[in-house]
């Protein structure tokens, strides 16, 4: 897996040392073996981890700095993409946000058998925690891997985003269709859509879609909505 990982990264000028390489791997024995207690993911074979997961969450650094930057991950999930970027740029300020406590119990002991450090998480529904000053637009990125909808996403996550940051949300190869109910939510929010990037991972493994929103203003106060809203009623 080091080497196939490694190869693949080298082509986007991103170089990972021995002691990253190790990570990914412990990373893959934790995952496999906490899948067998949780539902953490149906991806399990080796080659389909590494491409499917660590592969597509780092993509977005293909395209956009992720040195020294204070990120929050909406839905973090077994980890996805928010790890393997830690792992890749171990300068980042991480914060795994998911309102499911055993997937936290689960990306605790990886923080701890991984040595990673800035790092932490928070048990809570991304709809209140929004509303605690100590998070709202305090974040230079506030990323995502197949949370919601666009609109939904653009909700829960750029009351998060600092003034000149991002949300960058990685979608499927059908987003395209999301962008056009999203551009409301977007705008009322505080932002604009500033480039997607669609990309075919290797090996066949299938096509991605990457929305990069830039906040160009605050987001109302009003935004997010209580728990459930903008899931049952999104803005169009």
């Amino acid at each position: 897996m080091k080497n196939k990982l490694q190869k693949l990264l080298e082509t986007h000028q991103i170089i990972c040392t021995d002691k990253q390489l190790q990570q990914f791997e412990l990373f893959f024995d934790l995952l496999i073996e906490w899948n067998q207690k949780m539902n953490l993911t149906a991806i399990v074979e080796p080659e389909e981890v590494l491409i499917k997961h660590y592969f597509d969450s780092i993509t977005p650094a293909f395209h956009i700095s992720f040195t020294n930057q204070r990120i929050v991950d909406i839905g973090s999930g077994a980890g996805f993409p928010s790890i393997p970027l830690k792992i890749c740029f171990p300068e980042l300020k991480v914060t795994l946000l998911d309102s499911l406590k055993k997937r936290l119990t689960f990306l605790d002991v990886v923080i701890k058998d991984l040595h990673l450090d800035n790092i932490f998480s928070i048990h809570s529904r991304a709809e209140e925690l929004a509303h605690n000053n100590k998070y709202r637009q305090t974040y230079d990125i506030a990323i995502s891997r197949a949370v919601a909808r666009l609109n939904i996403l653009a909700e829960l996550a750029l009351p998060y985003v600092k003034v000149g940051g991002l949300m960058v949300a990685l979608k499927g190869a059908n987003a395209y269709e999301e962008e056009a109910e999203a551009r409301r939510a977007i705008h009322l929010l505080g932002a604009n859509l500033v480039d997607r990037v669609q990309l075919e991972l290797p090996n066949h493994h299938g096509n991605r879609t990457i929305f990069f929103i830039e906040k160009v203003n605050n987001t109302p106060n009003k935004y997010p909505r209580k728990p459930g809203i903008p899931n049952r009623s999104p803005i169009i």
